[in-house]
C-alpha cells in the first residue's frame, strides 16, 4: 500500500521524546544548562498537525525516554551516557513523574511507551502497540534527529511500515547535525514538512 493509500485511522505522528525533562526550564536537560533554540521551538511547530490528526481519526502517539529506578530509586544509567550526561540523578526521567512525561503542548497522546535506549523500538512494547492499533504509517518527529529519530525512524523502515520524519518538526542540539540526520534518512524514508503534511491531511 503507497503512503498516500493509507487511510487516516491508520496513520500516527509519532512524537520522540519531547519530554519535560528535556524541554522545560525545570526539567533535567534545562536545570544543566543544556538547552538548544532548535529544539525548544519543535512542540508549537508540530502542534497544528497533532490538532489536525487528532480531529480527523489518527492517533497520537509518544516515546518516553526513561531512566528506569534500580535499587533505593537510583537510576540504572548506561556508562556512555552517564559519561556524556553527569548531571542526570536520581528522579530525572523517572516513570509517572512530571519530567517523564509528554510536554503540555502536545498533550494528550493516544499511545505512549517508554524506551531506554535511542531506538523506541528497541526491547519496548512500540511494535505490538502499532500492529495492535492498525497502525501502518508513521509521522515522525521529537529529538534529537541524529539520535532517537534517526534510530526509530531506520526501525520502523525495516519493520514495512511506512514512514515520513518530518524536517521541521525534529531538531538536534546543532543545525548542522539535524541536517546532516536528515539527509542520511531520506534513502530510508519520506521527508517533509509539517506545513506540507498540514495540506495533504486537509484536503
Amino acid at each position: 500500500m503507497s503512503h498516500s493509500a493509507i487511510p487516516l485511522e491508520r496513520t500516527a505522528l509519532l512524537i520522540c521524546d519531547l519530554q519535560n525533562d528535556f524541554l522545560h526550564p525545570d526539567g533535567a536537560y534545562g536545570r544543566a544548562g543544556q538547552a538548544a533554540p532548535e529544539i525548544a521551538a519543535v512542540p508549537a511547530r508540530v502542534r497544528p498537525l497533532a490538532e489536525l490528526i487528532r480531529a480527523k481519526g489518527g492517533f497520537i502517539v509518544s516515546t518516553h525516554f526513561t531512566l528506569v529506578p534500580g535499587k533505593g530509586g537510583e537510576p540504572l544509567i548506561s556508562p556512555h551516557l552517564r559519561e556524556l550526561r553527569p548531571f542526570l540523578k536520581k528522579g530525572d526521567f523517572l516513570p509517572g513523574a512530571w519530567g517523564h512525561a509528554l510536554v503540555d503542548e502536545l498533550q494528550p497522546a493516544d499511545l505512549s511507551v517508554e524506551k531506554v535506549a535511542y531506538s523506541a523500538f528497541y526491547m519496548t512494547r512500540l511494535e505490538w502497540v502499532l500492529r495492535k492499533a492498525g497502525i501502518e504509517r508513521l509521522i515522525v518527529s521529537g529529538i534529537v534527529t541524529n539520535g532517537g529519530v534517526a534510530s526509530t525512524v531506520r526501525d520502523a523502515h525495516v519493520r514495512d511500515f511506512s514512514v515520513t520524519v518530518l524536517a521541521d518538526g525534529c531538531a538536534a542540539f546543532s543545525p548542522a547535525v539535524h541536517q546532516t540526520a536528515i539527509e542520511a534518512l531520506k534513502p530510508v524514508c519520506r521527508v517533509a514538512d509539517v506545513a506540507e503534511i498540514v495540506r495533504e491531511l486537509s484536503a
